[in-house]
C-alpha cells in the first residue's frame, strides 16, 4: 500500500449505522492514535525498516529518496483504518485502491508485511498503551482492509498500468504546463476520474492527475499541470518534459459524474487546475444536445491563475445549458468576475437545493469549501469530490 494520504468522497446515501463492536474497535483505534500520533517519524522510520527486512522487493515500490515519502504511507495507513466503520464510503475507495495498487506489483505477502510492520511501529511507541484489546482492534481493521484491497485486485481484468508517449509539451505560464500524452492502448476512464503517474524524471514518486477532456477516438489524454512549491513531482513535469517521454499511468479512480438521466442541475466549483476533471465533464456533456443546467463557479488568487477561462466561455457561448462565473480573490478582476473565495462566491447564492454538487481544487479549497456550504445548508450528499495530494 503505498498511495499518498487520500480521502473517499463523501457519502450518496445516509451512512449504515456499524455494529457495536466494529464502532467500539475503531474507538480505540483512535484513541491510541492519538497518543500515538505526535510520534509519527519515529514510527515511519521503524515501520519502513521493519517492511524492508521482512519483504524487501517492498522497497522497489518507493522512490530512491525517502525523505519524500516517509510519513505519508503511515498517514495514509491509518486514516483509512480509522474509517472501517464507514462502509459505504470505505469499501468502494478500497476497492480502488486494490486496483490501483497492482501497478506495483503488490502480492498477498506484501500486504502481510505491511500489517505487521505498522502494528509492531505502533506497539514499540505506544509501549502500556498497546494492549492486547488495542493491537486486537488494529489487527482486525487492517485485515478487512488488506481483504478489501486484494480481492479487487484479483477481480480486474485491466492491466496494471499502461505507457503513454508525450506527444506535446507546452507551457501556459512560467508555473504552468499542458502536456498531451498519446497512450499505447486505450484507456477505459470516465470524464472526471483522475489517475496515478509516474514520470521519468522521478521514478516510483507516484502522482494523482486528471485528464482534462473526455475519452477520445485516437485515445490521447491531456493534463495541465501547475507547478507547487515544494513539489518534486509537478515541478519535474513542468520544466523538464520532453517530447517522446514515456509516462507511465494506474487505473482510474474516483468518482466525480454528472447522471444526465437523474433531473437534478448542476454546481460545479472548480480551483485552479482543479478544472481540468470537470472540465473533461464539460467535454463530454458537449456531445449531447440536451443536458441538464450547469452553473460553474472558477476561481483562483489572481486573473492569471484562470487561465481555462476563454475556453469556458467559448463553451457556454455555444451550449445554454452552460453557464461560468470567474471568481478572483484580488488583484483587478474582469466583467462578470466576483471578487473574493469560491466559498464566498458559493455560498452567496444560498445552499443550492436541487443540485447535485461537484468541488475540485487543492485539498485546502475543497475543504474550506464544503465546509462553507455545509454552514450555509447544502445537504452532505449534494456533495461530490475526489480529494487528494496535488503533488
Amino acid at each position: 500500500m503505498t498511495a499518498d494520504a487520500i480521502s473517499p468522497v463523501p457519502r450518496s446515501a445516509p451512512p449504515r449505522e456499524a455494529p457495536p463492536a466494529v464502532a467500539a474497535m475503531v474507538r480505540l483505534i483512535r484513541d491510541t492514535w492519538r497518543q500515538a500520533e505526535p510520534y509519527t517519524p519515529e514510527i515511519s522510520q521503524f515501520f519502513y525498516g521493519m517492511l524492508f527486512t521482512l519483504a524487501p522487493a517492498t522497497r522497489d515500490f518507493f522512490p530512491i529518496n525517502m525523505e519524500v515519502q516517509r510519513g505519508r504511507l503511515v498517514r495514509a495507513l491509518v486514516h483509512i483504518v480509522q474509517m472501517v466503520d464507514r462502509p459505504d464510503d470505505l469499501v468502494p475507495f478500497l476497492r480502488q485502491l486494490g486496483r490501483d495498487h497492482r501497478k506495483f506489483g503488490v502480492l498477498p505477502r506484501h500486504y502481510e508485511a505491511v500489517g505487521t510492520s505498522l502494528l509492531a511501529a505502533l506497539k514499540r511507541h505506544l509501549g502500556d498503551s498497546w494492549t492486547p484489546q488495542v493491537e486486537r482492534a488494529w489487527a482486525e481493521a487492517y485485515t478487512i482492509i488488506a481483504r478489501a484491497m486484494q480481492e479487487a485486485a484479483a477481480a480486474d481484468e485491466c492491466p496494471p498500468c499502461w505507457y503513454a508517449t508525450v506527444a506535446e509539451h507546452r507551457r501556459l505560464s512560467w508555473d504552468l504546463a499542458l502536456i498531451r500524452v498519446e497512450p499505447e492502448q486505450q484507456i477505459p476512464y470516465r470524464p472526471g476520474q483522475y489517475m496515478s503517474i509516474e514520470v521519468p524524471q522521478r521514478p516510483r514518486l507516484w502522482r494523482y492527475l486528471s485528464p482534462a477532456n473526455a475519452p477520445r477516438e485516437d485515445g490521447s489524454l491531456e493534463f495541465h499541470v501547475r507547478a507547487v512549491e515544494g513539489g518534486w513531482v509537478s515541478r519535474a513535469i513542468v520544466s523538464h518534459t520532453q517530447s517522446g517521454d514515456t509516462w507511465r499511468i494506474g487505473p482510474p479512480l474516483g468518482r466525480l459524474a454528472v447522471d444526465r438521466a437523474a433531473g437534478r442541475d448542476v454546481l460545479m466549483v472548480a480551483g485552479g487546475t482543479g478544472i481540468a476533471p470537470l472540465q473533461a465533464i464539460l467535454d463530454d456533456l458537449g456531445k449531447w444536445g440536451e443536458n441538464p443546467k450547469v452553473h460553474l463557479f472558477y476561481g483562483g488568487p489572481t486573473r492569471e491563475d484562470l487561465y481555462a477561462l476563454e475556453q469556458l466561455r467559448a463553451l457556454a457561448s455555444t451550449n445554454p445549458w452552460l453557464s461560468v462565473s470567474p471568481v478572483v480573490e484580488r488583484g483587478e478582476g474582469l466583467p462578470g468576475c466576483e471578487q473574493g473565495t469560491l466559498a464566498d462566491a458559493v455560498t452567496r447564492r444560498g445552499a443550492w437545493p436541487g443540485h447535485d454538487v461537484l468541488v475540485s481544487g487543492s485539498p485546502a479549497m475543497i475543504r474550506a469549501t464544503v465546509s462553507r456550504m455545509l454552514v450555509a445548508g447544502t445537504a452532505l450528499d449534494q456533495v461530490r469530490y475526489d480529494p487528494f495530494t496535488i503533488d
